[in-house]
């Protein structure tokens, strides 16, 4: 497990453990065939690269084609020395010192080979920046061109990380064959989308698997809240009772509880835990957002924490590739641009905007997934039994796109070929890796209740509240401003960049310093909290608030926050009349659930469903939402924390589109569509031990019987009965 910072240690101070591993690292690099050649293709690069590099760069030259020559040769022997130097730099500092070796390496090569070449030039260590800039976007280029825009560039990379830990050793040292299990989750990809894809031939590694029948492909059902963190709970800890949404209002303690804020997932997880998490024997959790036990973690929101010094796989993507993912990630920039205008002009709807901070951290998701490979492939190396590694790409760009459209499916064919990727490098894994891919949910496509009704659906609320207060004689204790708080701004994509903010703050040394200035108007207890999250937090715990509307997708949440405890429909009525009435009478609303005295009852325009006893009053409400509609309503009921009126928005009929409450174009968190069918994806001769698969913790179970298949467990769970 990832250790915080011994806040006794001062930077001078330099254990033996950190000699040791700059000794190992330094021993690890060995020249070899596939190195040399390595460096042949690299030269002749390195040509083409600085060639261009130098009729572009003002305060750079060099004098004829042998200065050109010569400083080819520079460049590759200065790489060939010092990088290994700063990786084992890297692999010594850990966290965010990699990443500032990471973005100097180009420069300190570039500047010492200038340096030392006879017939060359440089004006200063800014143009040396500056060029070395040009150089990472002309190699990234040439190297796209000369691999037909095949990752081999990436592949190689990552064996060399796989060679360099066998040969230190790993720290405890690579076990001698054995089973291992990796599961990749792919963040938001519905089960019917993935077999459109795969009968289109567009995902062609998955399309092998099936085809060749090594596989088997299955549709499990989410159940409500379809969300990253309610499923992770309950695939990685075997419990969602206490993840009602992405985000949710505790009445008790007036906390808003956003799960992408590392101290919120925290609390979350400690709920959860029971020591018998699906990654607790020796696992390995990756870019999660709970750790599901596990004794290592990295990018895990809930632990907030970078990797350290024994992650070889961080430090070398830092020295090796980075320059590669920055100019890669700002490509993508660009050409979110493009197709943000393209369906501006088109006039594609529905859409939402995708500048601001989604465009902003648009690089990241990529960064992100280069670093998930690497990781992946360092912990092989180290024969970890269970890797469990979440991959966002494809959900983020829904979120904006459209879960169908076609920058959707390239960023699915992305991860497609990262499958590819994993599997070459499984190959070179002393352990059999059996490789699982699943989905926590999918996504359902339309426009947006703003953009459908003119105002968000915390104004509708707001309106029927003040009426119904005043209706219930309480004029006077109405506050003269909004009675009802907003949380309904887009807070997902801010996850990791807050998790690696707060880790960076809660550190020591100048940078930490610094981090902590630059982000203190966005700092409580500790915590970073860039994007709306944070201010959502402060209203929400505002005492002038009469009630709290949280939205997850097209799930809304509704919190009467005058009145403790969760109220039943006739203290609303009480309280507030017309309120329920009023909501399910809305045309976005299709399902107002609220408690009843005989249990929850789902309330429509026409009609009402009492979901214990499965009684339909009038035109059942719940008719368009699927066969388990009212099963996932009543466990939804019996969470923690949920809302004293539970909103679902409506659905088409004929498009299955949805009315997010959120602004997005593709959303989750509720019922419609294709949001609550996830896949999972086997080798085809394992058994199943449930199916249909309800819930998220029935994935679970079916996990935990295949590691203990695999002879990868070995304890036996408790029997968990709560679903789903």
């Amino acid at each position: 497990m990832n250790q915080p910072a011994d806040p006794s240690r001062t930077p001078a101070m330099v254990p033996p453990g950190r000699v040791r591993l700059v000794r190992a690292e330094l021993r690890a690099w060995r020249p070899t065939l596939a190195r040399l050649l390595g460096l042949l293709r690299s030269a002749v690069t390195s040509f083409v690269v600085l060639a261009g590099m130098l009729w572009l760069m003002p305060g750079v030259d060099a004098y004829g084609l042998s200065a050109v020559l010569w400083l080819v040769v520079l460049v590759a022997c200065v790489g060939a020395l010092l990088r290994p130097l700063l990786l084992a730099l890297a692999t010594v500092l850990g966290g965010l010192g990699a990443m500032v070796v990471g973005a100097s390496v180009q420069t300190i090569v570039m500047y010492v080979a200038l340096r030392l070449a006879p017939d060359a030039k440089i004006s200063g260590l800014p143009a040396a920046f500056v060029a070395s800039w040009i150089a990472a976007v002309l190699a990234t280029l040439v190297d796209w061109l000369t691999d037909s825009g095949t990752d081999d560039v990436f592949v190689g990379a990552a064996r060399r990380v796989m060679r360099r830990v066998r040969r230190a050793g790993g720290g405890a040292g690579t076990p001698a064959g054995g089973d291992g299990l990796l599961v990749v989750q792919l963040d938001g990809v519905s089960a019917p989308l993935i077999q459109w894809a795969v009968r289109t031939g567009n995902l062609p590694t998955i399309g092998r698997w099936l085809r060749s029948r090594s596989h088997q492909l299955r549709t499990w059902h989410t159940g409500m809240p379809a969300t990253t963190p309610a499923a992770q709970a309950g695939i990685l800890h075997g419990d969602v009772r206490s993840v009602p949404a992405f985000r949710w209002y505790e009445k008790q303690s007036g906390r808003l509880m956003v799960t992408n804020r590392p101290q919120d997932a925290a609390v979350v997880e400690r709920r959860l835990s029971d020591g018998h998490g699906l990654l607790r024997d020796g696992g390995v959790s990756i870019s999660n957002v709970f750790s599901g036990d596990a004794p290592t973690t990295l990018f895990t929101i809930s632990r907030a924490a970078l990797p350290g010094r024994s992650t070889r796989g961080y430090a070398s993507f830092m020295t090796y590739g980075f320059s590669r993912a920055i100019v890669l990630g700002l490509g993508r920039v660009l050409k979110e641009l493009h197709q943000a205008r393209a369906q501006r002009l088109r006039d594609i709807r529905p859409r939402v905007g995708r500048s601001g901070a989604f465009l902003a951290l648009r690089p990241l998701a990529g960064m992100l997934r280069d670093v998930n490979v690497s990781l992946i492939a360092e912990q092989m190396a180290l024969g970890t039994p269970v890797i469990f590694c979440d991959f966002v790409d494809y959900d983020e760009v829904a979120h904006h796109a459209g879960p169908a459209r076609p920058e959707a499916m390239e960023a699915l064919g992305r991860l497609d070929g990262v499958l590819g990727i994993i599997e070459r490098l499984s190959a070179g894994a002393d352990r059999r890796y059996h490789l699982v891919v699943l989905s926590d949910h999918g996504q359902s496509q339309g426009a947006t209740f703003r953009q459908r009704f003119g105002e968000p659906l915390a104004r509708v609320v707001d309106r029927l509240v003040r009426t119904g207060a005043t209706a219930g004689g309480r004029t006077g204790r109405v506050p003269a401003q909004a009675a009802t708080a907003d949380v309904s701004g887009a807070v997902e994509p801010w996850g990791p960049v807050n998790t690696l903010l707060t880790e960076i703050t809660a550190r020591r040394g100048v940078t930490a310093a610094s981090t902590r200035a630059a982000v203190r108007s966005r700092t409580a207890d500790r915590e970073v909290t860039l994007g709306p999250a944070g201010e959502e937090a402060r209203r929400a715990a505002g005492t002038e608030a009469e009630s709290v509307v949280v939205a997850s997708g097209n799930l809304a949440m509704v919190y009467l926050t005058r009145h403790p405890g969760k109220l039943n429909r006739a203290e609303i009525d009480a309280a507030y009349p017309g309120l329920v009435s009023g909501l399910a009478a809305h045309s976005g609303i299709g399902v107002v659930v609220v408690g009843g005295e005989a249990g929850p009852v789902a309330v429509g325009d026409r009609g009402e469903h009492h979901l214990r006893d499965g009684r339909v009053d009038g035109t059942d409400p719940l008719a368009g939402y699927g066969p388990f509609a009212a099963a996932d309503l009543l466990r939804h009921q019996e969470m923690d924390h949920v809302g004293d009126l539970v909103l679902i928005s409506t659905v088409d009929p004929v498009t299955e589109e949805v009315t997010a409450f959120e602004e997005l174009v593709g959303s989750h968190g509720g019922l419609g569509g294709w949001q609550t069918d996830a896949f999972l994806l086997h080798p085809a001769d394992w058994p199943v031990t449930e199916d249909p698969l309800i819930g998220p913790a029935s994935v679970h179970r079916q996990l935990v019987a295949w590691q203990h298949r695999l002879r990868l467990r070995a304890d036996t769970p408790p029997d968990r009965t709560v679903e789903p």
